[in-house]
């Protein structure tokens, strides 16, 4: 129980930032591409409280990280409400309204990471904030991959519904009342790995990558 405590406190700021950032991005992205729904609801925050939803953010992310043995969470904001046809194109701009969030966590896991590095650098030596770093990474790199999924309602889902054909992409988008049910089995069954492990994997060497210039000039 102490080391579930424990791993909560060092993964808590991480996930509120990663959640809330996330959906954050979408409602820039939404504005920027000719929707104010989500401005006009004062969703376009970095402040949390407008983000948070109590059983997504909250409850689900601790349930799903215990009973994985820490092996894995999910967990989800208020969705930012979008009226994808306020857009000035609707199929086109869908994808990048999608596509903020994800680029928002990993944007993130590259900032966490240059923490980790700088407190590496100044020889910090209380764990905490060094396993807060790391987890940073991890949390932003595993929502970026999960939400990439190509199952609507996920962001990936939402990518592939504007760059399906209109028929298919109708389909497709007909999955959307049953994505969270496909994720839990996917989950449950395993499946999921063969999808999380080499998109967080590419997407954690190019965040080195990125981050390999602050490593040579601090050390």
């Amino acid at each position: 129980m102490n080391e579930l405590i424990q791993t909560m406190a060092v993964y808590a700021l991480p996930i509120l930032f990663a959640i809330t950032l996330h959906e954050a991005a979408h409602a820039y992205a939404a504005k920027y591409f000719g929707d104010t729904t989500a401005y006009s609801l004062g969703r376009m925050s970095l402040n949390p409280a407008r983000h948070i939803d109590p059983v997504g953010t909250l409850l689900i992310p601790i349930v799903v990280y215990a009973a994985t043995a820490g092996n894995f969470f999910f967990g989800y904001a208020k969705p930012v409400p979008v009226e994808f046809g306020n857009l000035r194109n609707p199929k086109r701009d869908m994808a990048w309204v999608a596509l903020a969030g994800p680029m928002a966590n990993f944007v993130m896991a590259f900032m966490w990471q240059v923490f980790y590095l700088i407190l590496y650098a100044s020889q910090v030596c209380e764990p905490f904030f060094l396993q807060m770093a790391g987890a940073g990474v991890f949390a932003n790199l595993l929502m970026f991959a999960l939400n990439l999924l190509p199952v609507p309602p996920l962001d990936g889902g939402r990518v592939m519904v504007s760059l399906l054909p209109h028929r298919l992409a109708y389909r497709f988008a007909q999955l959307e009342p049953y994505g969270f049910f496909i994720v839990i089995i996917l989950l449950v069954t395993k499946l999921l790995h063969i999808w999380m492990a080499p998109v967080m994997g590419a997407a954690g060497v190019a965040v080195q990558f990125i981050a390999s210039p602050f490593k040579y000039l601090l050390f």
